[in-house]
């Protein structure tokens, strides 16, 4: 509650926080005779991001229900829904991820939705190695060069919030092109194979989410999401705001 505006959610299939459906009615009454004379009624969808899911079309179902006669101001659609789910627009919309020029669908990248990235995480090179054939490269040994290899070890590593479970092909961009992380990543650094690519020095600049390369790739190599790359970012990588 703020002032004399409240904001009430109730569960519609997350399973999260929020009142049950059928108590929405009573709620909402209880708050105007409280002297709330605003109040607000959300929920959240659980898999606005996969198209066509029977999921959202049932927590639409459940919210219409619950809503239905209570003259409130609605909300429903995050980034997923806002999207994909016009029907969940309402009143109010709440866009997350989408903020960040990220998509929020299963499967898809910013450009497919005309979403520009606003975050681009950079860093430089710091040294170019040589490694032979039959070479391990990083912790445990775990990548061995099949061929002579050209390599660039980078400034950043998993104290910096870049994922050290990151595999070996996760791609990072530089000026000349692409090429693909290999071995393990580092506290403080990590290293590509820029065999194919012509030029890369030390001190070059390398994106290795961004613009040029959707955080949703890098998130998918990982297992994970952009939200939760953004989130781990740690307070040593320097922030510049354009």
């Amino acid at each position: 509650a703020l002032g004399s505006e409240a904001l009430v959610k109730i569960d519609t299939g997350m399973g999260r926080l929020g009142f049950a459906p059928e108590d929405a009615t009573a709620v909402v009454s209880s708050l105007r005779g409280a002297g709330y004379a605003d109040v607000r009624v959300l929920s959240h969808l659980a898999t606005a991001d996969v198209a066509g899911d029977p999921a959202v079309a049932a927590q639409l179902r459940v919210f219409e229900a619950a809503t239905r006669g209570l003259a409130c101001e609605l909300s429903l659609a995050n980034s997923a829904g806002i999207l994909a789910w016009p029907d969940a627009h309402h009143r109010w919309v709440r866009p997350g991820i989408m903020l960040y020029g990220v998509s929020p669908l299963e499967g898809s990248v910013a450009a497919d939705h005309d979403l520009e990235p606003v975050m681009t995480l950079r860093t430089r090179v710091l040294a170019i190695r040589q490694f032979a054939a039959g070479q391990a490269v990083g912790y445990g040994g775990t990548w061995i060069c099949r061929r002579p290899t050209r390599a660039a070890v980078l400034a950043c590593g998993y104290g910096d919030g870049y994922p050290r479970h990151a595999p070996s092909g996760t791609p990072v961009l530089f000026r000349e092109g692409l090429a693909p992380l290999i071995g393990r990543v580092s506290m403080d650094s990590m290293v590509a194979d820029v065999t194919e690519l012509s030029g890369v020095e030390a001190g070059d600049t390398v994106i290795l989410w961004g613009e040029g390369l959707p955080a949703e790739t890098i998130a998918g190599r990982c297992g994970t999401i952009a939200y939760e790359l953004f989130c781990r970012l740690t307070g040593r990588v320097r922030r510049e705001v354009a």
